[in-house]
């Protein structure tokens, strides 16, 4: 009796043993598999990004493409959590499109185009974000100088004293 239910549960473990593994299998071939689409094909945005070098008429198909770029950089997660992300991606579109319309990508250089567009959103993300910083802290210290300045005067603290707290740093 006891034999008979040890081999049932050695039976049990190596039919969840093997359940385990062709789960883990099922889920390895259908990553590999996803990673080969791309949201912009390649050739498809080369043929139209030269097709409107030589008759400067903005197609659908690229603009569409261009817009991809900007959304598609703005789900990485470097840039995923910020606020202004419309802002960042409104930042990369006008330089794309800028990029395009004075026709900066050379084709001579036997590049990748996509690479080329989003190195240009990716510093238009880059330069909102040192904007957003820089603004952050002319807002910080200004409240920190408006704060002092009340605080000092004497009116506003009912007769109470105050002093600014000292850092360690300055010692």
């Amino acid at each position: 009796m006891i034999k008979r239910r040890l081999n049932i549960q050695r039976f049990n473990l190596t039919v969840d043993l093997y359940h385990i593994v062709y789960i883990i299998k099922l889920y390895m071939s259908k990553s590999k598999t996803d990673k080969t689409e791309y949201y912009i094909k390649p050739a498809e945005f080369k043929a139209s990004l030269s097709a409107y070098y030589e008759t400067d008429i903005l197609t659908d198909d690229l603009a569409e493409n261009i817009k991809k770029i900007a959304y598609g950089l703005s789900y990485n997660g470097s840039f995923i959590n910020y606020s202004y992300k419309d802002d960042m991606i409104g930042d990369s579109l006008i330089k794309m499109y800028s990029a395009l319309k004075y026709k900066k990508y050379k084709f001579e250089n036997n590049s990748n185009p996509f690479s080329y567009f989003t190195t240009i959103a990716y510093h238009a993300f880059i330069n909102r974000i040192k904007k957003e910083k820089k603004h952050h802290q002319t807002i910080t210290s200004y409240k920190e100088k408006i704060y002092d300045e009340y605080m000092c005067d004497s009116e506003n603290t009912g007769g109470h004293v105050y002093t600014k707290p000292v850092d360690s740093d300055e010692y």
